[in-house]
């Protein structure tokens, strides 16, 4: 028999609703549209964490941030820790990643939060980690050639790498850029830009040519890749991660103009809100006092006009991601792997994108953020349906596993939504936790800690610290809009959650490794 083959498609920072299957009515993405008729969409698919690196580690390890240990950007998986890749690897499968993987920090700057903690003697609570954890940093790519990864990388034998964002995209794929650009210089200038009329914040027309982007480079070697398992008897697991829609805002060629502004329509206003809540409220200040953030990836509030300029650009990059798909999924068919194929699409967090007139993400528990898409197409399940049950990108890694056939590691969190593909229940309340690395929005004493607890009806938010809190009731006020955290009609509902969110947190414990010997 046959066995199953793998292949996850990943965008970053991308809003669940910007698909054409998820009825966005302008955004154009009909490669994706058929992955959805040929599975099953899931409609209430939510994120570990909306950060990228956090949530990338849970998706691969199926483990929450606080016990994996990336807890927010800039820390780093343990190369101690197994993924569900690693699992694959040993149970015979080819595995592969290419694009972006930030399971390491891909930045060279030093960080800037908890500066005021004064270290004695031993600055931290664990030993120092032995293992070489810069191998996404932009120095190893600097040199002409290929830098060479140390692998298995978290499990993959195959790793083709691109950091960063935008024009200023590195890794692997920037020791390409230059070798096939002789003007690299001259493309990477941001004085060179291309002439156009966008003045909102983070647009940048980029003179890269379409098939020297990013995206044009992953589908190409994904392509390339799949093509070399068509005479393969093994099986195989591939990654292919696109670091857009994520800002800055800037689809090369065709696709910055391919959308209007005027298309678009901006969502629930700053003003629809009775109570804003303080990081909201913070962040509407530092708007009306015309501060843009102190560095690009803070969330900030914008004018309705820049917010439409922010969308078609973003919707230039999910068009031009989907047709890259479009190559990756042809390429797939070509090596007759196509029907022994399971095709995953998500992304790693959502986008403000003009959620009471924000933008970018932050310590905010919004859906926006929070819920991202989920299509398992799969030659064995059910075709064009969609799912409503609560599911986590927790559940990735365990589905993965039991498809495969294969047992998952002890500790493993999450939960295979392959009973819900055949009529199974899903969770009835799920966890969601953030953890920030500086002090954002308004959180000024500390970073921000948050725990949302979401059921079919309420969302529940606690910020670690504060004395204010949310709650939002689901069906009667669907863009959370109306915080009835102090409402006393709700304070039942809201003592029920807390107790709820209390037994979750309790409930993350790392069971792993287990006991060996009696006490």
């Amino acid at each position: 028999m046959t066995q199953t083959n793998f292949l996850v498609l990943i965008t970053d920072q991308h809003h669940a609703d910007w698909l054409g299957c998820s009825g966005h009515p302008v955004v154009k993405t009909p490669n994706i549209d058929r992955l959805a008729q040929r599975g099953v969409r899931f409609s209430n698919f939510n994120v570990a964490s909306p950060v990228c690196m956090p949530n990338r580690a849970s998706l691969f390890t199926g483990r929450y941030p606080s016990v994996h240990g990336l807890r927010y950007n800039g820390c780093l998986l343990p190369q101690s820790a197994n993924t569900f890749v690693d699992v694959l690897r040993q149970a015979g499968y080819a595995t592969a990643t290419i694009g972006k993987s930030h399971l390491q920090p891909f930045t060279a700057r030093d960080a800037t939060s908890f500066k005021d903690f004064e270290a004695g003697v031993i600055e931290e609570a664990w030993k120092p980690d032995a293992g070489d954890y810069g191998q996404e940093a932009p120095d190893r790519y600097d040199a002409a050639g290929r830098y060479t990864i140390r692998t298995p990388y978290y499990g993959f034998d195959h790793v083709d790498m691109v950091t960063a964002h935008g024009d200023r995209a590195g890794g692997h794929y920037q020791q390409w850029f230059k070798e096939q650009a002789p003007n690299w210089r001259e493309l990477l200038d941001r004085a060179n830009q291309l002439p156009h009329t966008y003045t909102c914040y983070q647009a940048y027309r980029t003179p890269i040519p379409e098939e020297l982007y990013h995206t044009s480079y992953i589908r190409n070697q994904a392509a390339d890749w799949l093509c070399r398992q068509a005479d393969s008897e093994q099986p195989f697991f591939l990654f292919v991660s696109f670091p857009d829609p994520h800002h800055p805002f800037n689809p090369p060629g065709k696709y910055w103009d391919m959308y209007d502004p005027e298309n678009f329509t901006v969502g629930t206003p700053y003003s629809a809100h009775t109570a804003p809540p303080p990081p909201l409220q913070y962040t509407r200040e530092q708007f009306e006092q015309g501060r843009l953030p102190e560095t690009p990836q803070i969330a900030f509030m914008a004018e309705d006009r820049h917010i439409r300029e922010a969308m078609a650009l973003s919707a230039g990059m999910i068009t031009m991601i989907d047709d890259a798909i479009g190559g990756v999924l042809e390429a797939l068919k070509q090596s007759g792997k196509y029907d022994d194929t399971v095709v995953l699409f998500t992304s790693d967090h959502g986008d403000y994108l003009g959620d009471s007139n924000l933008m970018l993400k932050g310590a905010w528990a919004r859906p926006s953020i929070n819920r991202v898409p989920f299509i398992w197409a799969d030659p064995r399940a059910p075709r064009g349906l969609e799912d409503t049950a609560l599911s986590s990108t927790l559940d990735i890694a365990p589905t993965i596993l039991d498809r495969a056939g294969l047992r998952p590691y002890f500790g493993i969190q999450g939960r295979s939504l392959l009973p819900q593909l055949g009529g199974g229940h899903g969770r009835e309340e799920l966890l969601i936790e953030f953890n920030d690395s500086g002090y954002r929005m308004g959180f000024m004493n500390s970073p921000a800690r948050v725990r949302t607890l979401l059921t079919d009806r309420w969302q529940l938010s606690v910020y670690h610290g504060q004395r204010w809190g949310e709650l939002y009731d689901r069906h009667a006020d669907p863009q959370q809009v109306n915080n009835v955290w102090d409402v006393p009609d709700y304070h039942p509902v809201r003592s029920e959650l807390m107790e709820r969110l209390m037994h979750q947190v309790i409930g993350t414990m790392d069971e792993s490794p287990r006991a060996n010997r009696q006490a």
